[in-house]
């Protein structure tokens, strides 16, 4: 099978501004120990998509987006104040939210003939499907993003739960939860073990591989894109930490 560049260059570029937000999101999830925070944001996040296509609002419409983005920024902050109410058990809590946010969408889908569909597209995405039109406003979300990131210390306090929240809900309808998780988690415990200064452009080195792989893989081969990236990230994982034990090894021995 042949690759539709058509189709291809979009949906890559897609990818590509997932992994520019994910990337630094991800370690710093990692350094803070709430692993699963990713997989429950998102999963509120479907939940509002969810309750909207449920109530006709429009699957790609306004009332979809503010139902997105309403659920996990209530959702993020109700896990801000966990976190600062009981530290101790804030993993517990969130991966409570999302098997009680997956049980809601189940049932508020029970009674729907295309809800396993529904929940099948949110969880594996369409990013092939992604349009022009719908990079330019992700372009720009993600820049915001990354500008907050970098510039405003949004990574103190609630100020990172709501950026969180706002990355996650964009990009799971853009890609899915699958590659959510894959694209935050993966590449953060891949470079854990490198040097502060080299961690960083590993992880991106280790995401833009990974993704272009299981874009080319998935093309050639006739399987679902998102699904392939998550085992393509999951792949080269190990090859990436390998080569931080590696530089170390050769640091031992030239002392």
């Amino acid at each position: 099978m042949e690759i539709d560049v058509q189709i291809f260059l979009p949906a890559l570029l897609a990818g590509l501004l997932v992994v520019a937000t994910h990337v630094p999101l991800g370690r710093e999830v990692l350094r803070r120990g709430i692993i699963f925070i990713d997989l429950a944001v998102a999963q509120i996040a479907v939940l509002g998509v969810v309750v909207a296509q449920t109530m006709q609002w429009g699957e790609s419409g306004i009332g979809t987006q503010l139902a997105a983005f309403g659920g996990a920024i209530t959702g993020s902050m109700i896990l801000h104040a966990c976190e600062r109410r009981w530290p101790q058990t804030q993993e517990a809590i969130i991966g409570s939210s999302f098997v009680l946010a997956s049980a809601i969408s189940l049932l508020v889908l029970a009674h729907n003939p295309r809800g396993g569909e529904q929940l099948q597209e949110l969880l594996s995405g369409q990013i092939l499907w992604v349009s022009w039109k719908q990079l330019g406003y992700i372009t720009a979300l993600y820049g915001l993003v990354l500008l907050a990131w970098l510039r405003l210390s949004a990574r103190r306090g609630i100020a990172f739960y709501l950026l969180f929240a706002i990355t996650v809900t964009a990009s799971v309808q853009l890609v899915g939860v699958l590659l959510v998780f894959a694209s935050l988690v993966i590449p953060a415990l891949a470079v854990q073990n490198y040097p502060a200064r080299r961690a960083l452009p590993w992880a991106y080195g280790h995401s833009l591989l990974a993704y272009l792989g299981g874009f080319i893989i998935s093309s050639l081969a006739d399987l679902p894109t998102g699904p392939m990236v998550v085992v393509t990230l999951a792949i080269l994982a190990p090859v990436v930490a390998r080569l931080s034990y590696r530089r170390t090894d050769l640091a031992d021995m030239s002392e």
